[in-house]
């Protein structure tokens, strides 16, 4: 297994103190969504919650006005939560005046007095004042309590940084191992997914014991769930990426073509260049680079010419009616067989196609080593050498029959009597077939050689538009 190199160090690093932040962050938050507490004691109700019901409070039997008076007034002044408080109590019934500042204190002080003994009413015009707006004091309450709770988390805040960094090691050395035991046995790219995979796995697991630990429960589940909402809204989302991405490792085990084949893909034909992630880059013959994504590499029909050098092309020419059909076989045959592009095993056809309006059309069939000759320039020597054998022998070659009107009539003469009108110094001689150089090969044809190798050199010295490392560079597979 490599070594911790420093730049994955670093990179470690900075992860773990870019996660610690958001950490203390959350913890931060988190406090924040607690309420403070009231002093001990007080059973302050808060806004928003019941006010707690209160026992009834003995002043003595028979309890006079006044005592209900001087009790109830101490109780209220006692919680500081009225300002200018006054109780005045009439044959048992109590009215109350002042000043609070929330309307479940005003609340609570009904209710407080309705449970004194011998109170035979309320009558609450205890006024709710609104705070002014530069008013800091429940902002200075919120945050002392907020430091109180900061404090009490420190030591869960530090085992769970303890947690977070023995996670991401642990990850670490989970997709390191996870990679190397896939390359061996399978390939680059699948292993580096499967790495990804594992890594992240055990990652999500030490994020949810490090917020259980800090006591971010809630957040914990609301984590987990949230990968899965994530995950399906990404699969959603780039379902064409997800979906290149897939045949990207389905390609590169497969392995249905080499770098350096030549290859024929969605209508493009061109040497391979490189496979990444995202696309297969071939060099066409025209010298360019066609990109190509893997999606459509891994759902078109692939023909692959370099797999097998065997390949065999054909051509059609028609002679005229008045020929011996055998005999132009044979020609052609002929030349098929003494050309030394032409391979003797598979055997070369000569076949008859159809009768044309004005010719009997053959079919030539024949084989070739396509790394070292070029089907395009052997097929042009054929046509040139079997074209010249039929005029040596005098097989016609008429063109496709065509009919043509002339409406006002045309004179016809022979060319032989026309020679013989023609005075003895203006006779010319009847124009004569030229034949064809009997050469296999001429230079317009290049010699015949294929282009495979001159490609490549285009390749080595072209620049590769797409980025990435390249699936087909090793394989990395072992028997």
């Amino acid at each position: 297994m490599k070594c911790l190199t420093k730049a994955h160090a670093f990179r470690l690093l900075n992860l773990m103190l870019v996660v610690s932040t958001l950490f203390i962050i959350l913890t931060v938050c988190f406090a924040l969504a607690q309420p403070a507490s009231a002093p001990e004691g007080m059973g302050a109700p808060t806004p928003g919650q019941n006010i707690p019901a209160v026992e009834p409070i003995k002043v003595k039997p028979d309890s006079s006005d006044q005592a209900i008076d001087t009790r109830l007034t101490r109780i209220l002044e006692a919680t500081g939560w009225f300002a200018a408080i006054a109780v005045e109590v009439k044959e048992g019934v109590v009215f109350l005046e002042g000043q609070t500042d929330s309307p479940d204190y005003r609340i609570w002080a009904g209710n407080l007095a309705g449970k004194i003994s011998d109170v035979v009413a309320v009558v609450n015009r205890i006024q709710v004042t609104e705070r002014s707006p530069w008013d800091f004091s429940p902002a200075v309450i919120e945050l002392e309590a907020l430091l109180m709770l900061s404090v009490q988390r420190i030591p869960r805040l530090v085992v769970g940084l303890v947690v977070f960094l023995l996670t991401g090691v642990t990850a670490w050395l989970v997709g390191m191992g996870t990679k190397k035991i896939f390359i061996r046995r399978l390939n680059l790219l699948l292993g580096e997914v499967a790495a990804r995979v594992s890594s992240i796995f055990v990652f999500l697991l030490g994020l949810y014991l490090v917020l259980q630990v800090v006591g971010l429960s809630r957040l914990a589940a609301t984590v987990l769930g949230g990968t899965g909402l994530i995950g399906l809204v990404a699969g959603i989302a780039f379902r064409d990426i997800l979906e290149n991405y897939l045949s990207s490792i389905l390609i590169s085990i497969h392995n249905p073509f080499r770098l350096g084949d030549l290859v024929e893909v969605a209508g493009h034909t061109g040497l391979v260049q490189r496979v990444t992630t995202r696309g297969t880059v071939l060099m066409n013959p025209d010298g360019n680079h066609v990109q190509i994504p893997n999606t459509i590499i891994y759902k078109s029909i692939i023909r692959n010419y370099t797999a097998n050098p065997t390949r065999r092309e054909m051509f059609e020419v028609g002679i005229g009616f008045e020929n011996r059909i055998s005999q132009a076989q044979e020609l052609a045959k002929e030349v098929l067989n003494g050309h030394t592009a032409v391979l003797g095993e598979p055997e070369a056809l000569v076949l008859v196609d159809r009768l044309g309006s004005a010719t009997v059309n053959l079919k030539v069939f024949f084989w070739y080593d396509g790394t070292v000759y070029n089907g395009a320039k052997v097929k042009s020597s054929l046509i040139r050498l079997v074209k010249r054998a039929y005029e040596a022998h005098g097989i016609s070659m008429p063109d496709e029959a065509r009919e043509v009107l002339f409406p006002e009539g045309i004179s016809v003469r022979m060319l032989e009597n026309l020679a013989a009108e023609q005075p003895e110094g203006l006779q010319r001689p009847l124009p004569q077939p030229v034949l064809e150089p009997a050469t296999l090969s001429s230079e317009t044809e290049g010699n015949l050689v294929s282009e495979d190798e001159q490609l490549q050199e285009q390749a080595r010295k072209s620049r590769i538009p797409e980025e990435g490392k390249n699936l087909l560079e090793e394989n990395p597979r072992q028997p």
